[in-house]
């Protein structure tokens, strides 16, 4: 099986500052320092640790976010709209909506980033999803799940995430015509095990047991979850 089991029990335990996503496969090595939910612009930060030759899992663009990346030690190297800078401490780089970047470490040592992402909730759980299928064995060896999964995920977090390649138009066409059959097969755009980001913590401070929130659906036409 390529992919989570659709049915498996859901991780019911919400996410606190201090806790750690890790990408095995692209070197991505994130520590919780906010969540959305503690803050009324809904940001997310993470310290990311960005190893030699680490690198995101492919150019994109982020239709309704803002990232920051703020370069704490070492170097990072951005592309934005396919021009390249290198970030080294103390300098940082704002991505607004809809402008396709790239990142990768191409220095001789470790770069540790303070990354901000404004509104989060929603990026915190793609990141969730494409780190945990990393984790669990279901991509290949740039981090990239095979092409049903990525039909699932890619109409989950249409309004995240777009990749450069292939060409967007071409994306939106063959997800569609992906999807029903990425279902029955199994795939599902995000999965219980890794919805983590998406547990109600106001729940627990009820002293009710936690619960998962339903991910937006961003064409409820076809089945995406």
């Amino acid at each position: 099986m390529s992919h989570p089991d659709p049915a498996g029990p859901p991780d019911l335990r919400p996410f606190a500052v201090g806790d750690e996503l890790v990408n095995p496969v692209t070197g991505e090595y994130s520590r919780i320092l906010e969540l959305p939910w503690q803050n009324p612009e809904g940001r997310a930060s993470a310290e990311l640790l960005a190893v030699v030759g680490s690198r995101v899992v492919g150019a994109h663009l982020h239709p309704g976010l803002t990232e920051r990346f703020s370069v704490i030690e070492g170097e990072l190297t951005v592309q934005l709209d396919g021009a390249i800078r290198t970030l080294h401490e103390g300098e940082s780089a704002e991505i607004g909506p809809g402008r396709w970047h790239d990142w990768w470490n191409a220095a001789d040592r470790d770069a540790r980033v303070l990354v901000q992402v404004t509104p989060g909730a929603r990026f915190a759980h793609l990141i969730e999803t494409l780190f945990g299928l990393a984790r669990l064995g279901h991509v290949d060896a740039k981090g990239m799940p095979n092409l049903l999964q990525m039909a699932m995920i890619g109409r989950e977090f249409s309004d995240t995430v777009q990749f450069k390649s292939p060409p967007p138009a071409v994306q939106k066409a063959l997800f569609a015509a992906l999807a029903p059959l990425a279902h029955a097969l199994g795939y599902r755009g995000t999965y219980a095990q890794l919805s983590r980001s998406i547990v109600v913590p106001t729940g627990l401070a009820a002293g009710q047991p936690a619960k998962l929130a339903l991910p937006a659906r961003p064409d409820p036409a076809i089945p995406t979850g």
